[in-house]
C-alpha cells in the first residue's frame, strides 16, 4: 500500500513538539508540498521546520498561544497567505491540566476547553469554509484521547474536552460528507511524549524512574510513541484512508471496556 500525500499542503497545531511534530514529519518524507508548524515556542518551531526544509519540503512556522483570542484564524489565515490553500488539517495541540470533579476551578475549566475544543472547532469551521469555496474535498484529522471514554479521576475536564471533539469529529464527518470533506479521530492511549515527561516526573512528582516502571506494566513493554501515532496520522490524511469518515481510532494497548486480564 502507497501511502501518501503528495502534494498537500497540511497544517498542524501543536507541531513544535510530541506527537504534532512527529506527523509533521512523517508528512514531509510523504511528499506533502507544504507544511504549517504552529505552537507557543517560536524557537522549536524554527528547528522544525528546518528539519521539514532539509528533506526539500516547504514548511512556516506561527507562533500562537491557542489560549489568545481568535488564534486559530490567524493560524489558518497564515497557511492561506503562504501557501493559498489547505489540504490537510491536524488538531493536535492540547492542555492536559489534571482537573477533576471534586476540584476543577473555572478557570482550568475554561482553559482546557479553550486549547482542546474551542480553537480546534473554529479551525475545522475555517477548514470547511474554505473547501467548500474551492468545491474540493479535504481531510481533517483530530487528535483525541482515550479518556474521551470516560477518564481518569483526575482527568475529568480534559476527558469532556476531547468527548467534545470527538462529538464535533462525527458530526463533521457525518454533515459533510457530501462535500468530501473527510474528519476522523485518534484515541490516544498512554503515550510518551516531551509534555508527558514533564507531567510526570516533574509536575506529578514521579521522578525520571517513572517510564521505566509505566513501561513494564505495559503489554508490549512499552507505551505508544509519538512516531506511532504520526504514522496512523498520516494513513488517515492520506488517500490511502479514503473514503472512510466519521472513524475514532482506540490507539491504544487495551480495549475499551474489556476486562482486566
Amino acid at each position: 500500500m502507497d501511502i501518501n500525500v503528495n502534494g498537500k499542503v497540511v497544517l498542524i497545531t501543536g507541531s513544535t513538539q510530541g506527537i504534532g511534530q512527529a506527523i509533521a514529519m512523517e508528512c514531509a518524507r510523504s511528499g506533502a508540498e507544504g507544511i504549517v508548524i504552529s505552537g507557543r515556542r517560536a524557537d522549536a518551531g524554527k528547528a522544525v521546520v528546518e528539519e521539514i526544509e532539509a528533506l526539500g519540503v516547504k514548511a512556516s512556522m506561527v507562533a500562537v498561544d491557542l489560549l489568545d483570542e481568535q488564534a486559530g484564524q490567524r493560524i489558518f489565515d497564515h497557511a492561506l497567505s503562504t501557501y493559498g490553500r489547505v489540504d490537510a488539517l491536524v488538531n493536535s495541540a492540547g492542555l492536559t491540566t489534571r482537573a477533576s470533579a471534586e476540584d476543577a476551578d473555572r478557570d482550568t475549566w475554561q482553559s482546557l476547553f479553550k486549547v482542546n475544543a474551542e480553537e480546534p472547532f473554529f479551525l475545522i469551521q475555517r477548514m470547511i469554509e474554505h473547501l467548500k469555496a474551492e468545491k474540493r474535498g479535504g481531510s481533517i484529522v483530530n487528535i483525541l484521547s482515550m479518556n474521551m471514554h470516560g477518564g481518569t479521576r483526575e482527568l475529568t475536564v480534559y476527558s469532556a474536552t476531547k468527548a467534545a471533539l470527538a462529538v464535533i469529529t462525527k458530526n463533521v464527518a457525518q454533515h459533510h460528507r457530501w462535500d468530501r470533506i473527510r474528519a476522523n479521530g485518534i484515541n490516544v492511549g498512554w503515550a510518551d511524549t516531551p509534555g508527558e515527561r514533564v507531567m510526570q516526573a516533574q509536575t506529578l512528582g514521579h521522578g525520571e524512574e517513572w517510564l521505566a516502571a509505566a513501561s513494564s506494566k505495559q503489554p508490549f513493554g512499552r507505551l505508544l510513541n509519538s512516531d506511532d501515532i504520526a504514522r496512523l496520522a498520516l494513513y488517515l490524511i492520506s488517500e490511502a484512508s479514503s473514503p472512510m469518515t466519521g472513524a475514532l481510532i482506540d490507539q491504544e494497548q487495551s480495549v475499551a471496556g474489556g476486562l482486566n486480564a
